[in-house]
């Protein structure tokens, strides 16, 4: 059984994001009546794939995108979907301060006892890192003893051999068709993965069934907080 919160905050960089790391765990609060807001920056809308056979232009894409992310909350049970406006691919280079007190105001209005979002240092894309760090400095500032908990998705090559295995653990099996149908809900930027995944999964790959059988977090290190 997951871990009863009070309310959790999910904050990703893109649409789909949330579908391949967390939506089986979002499922499974949603499920126990746990109150959930994801909040999503932005709209993918400059995502490499404009889907299989392509359906979507570059003009096109933001307004796919964000029925995708619309269709993939309904599958996951999600509520309360906050879209935040922020620009695709340019999360580097917003200002630090602005994207911490985003971070700030949200933990400010909806209290949450658990943020999920990117562990920083091993999120791999610049918008993943940037997201990691603003959520990192706007906890930060928080009191100890109010501080929520923050379980971090981290899939950097060295992850492992850094940070050991992930602490936090969920089995995600009961929610496998929530996940999935998260995932199809995307398809112009999942058709590919997706048809490899659902292979797997029938033929019983190994590989493929980590995909709908847990999922993984790291509780963020406070002691070993390198973030600037």
């Amino acid at each position: 059984m997951i871990e009863k919160e009070q309310h959790v905050l999910v904050i990703f960089p893109h649409p789909d994001d949330e579908a391949f790391g967390v939506s089986g765990t979002i499922a499974s609060y949603i499920n126990q009546g746990t109150p959930l807001t994801y909040a999503c920056l932005t709209l993918g809308e400059m995502g490499r794939n404009l889907g299989k056979p392509t359906f979507a232009t570059r003009e096109s894409l933001p307004e796919i995108r964000r029925k995708e992310l619309n269709k993939a909350a309904e599958a996951m049970g999600i509520d309360d979907l906050r879209m935040m406006g922020l620009r695709d691919k340019t999360l580097e280079f917003e200002d630090d301060t602005q994207m911490k007190n985003m971070v700030r105001d949200l933990v400010e209005e909806l209290n949450p006892s658990l943020v999920i979002s990117f562990y920083p240092g091993y999120a791999v894309h610049p918008d993943h890192e940037a997201t990691a760090r603003a959520v990192v400095r706007a906890l930060r500032e928080i009191d100890e003893n109010k501080r929520p908990k923050f379980h971090a998705v981290a899939f950097a090559n060295d992850t492992e051999e850094n940070l050991g295995k992930p602490d936090v653990v969920h089995d995600i099996r009961s929610v496998q068709e929530q996940k999935l149908n998260a995932m199809r809900a995307h398809i112009s930027q999942t058709a590919r993965m997706l048809e490899m995944l659902e292979e797997g999964i029938k033929a019983k790959d190994p590989e493929a069934l980590k995909w709908v059988t847990n999922e993984r977090f790291y509780t963020y290190d406070w002691q070993n907080d390198h973030v600037q």
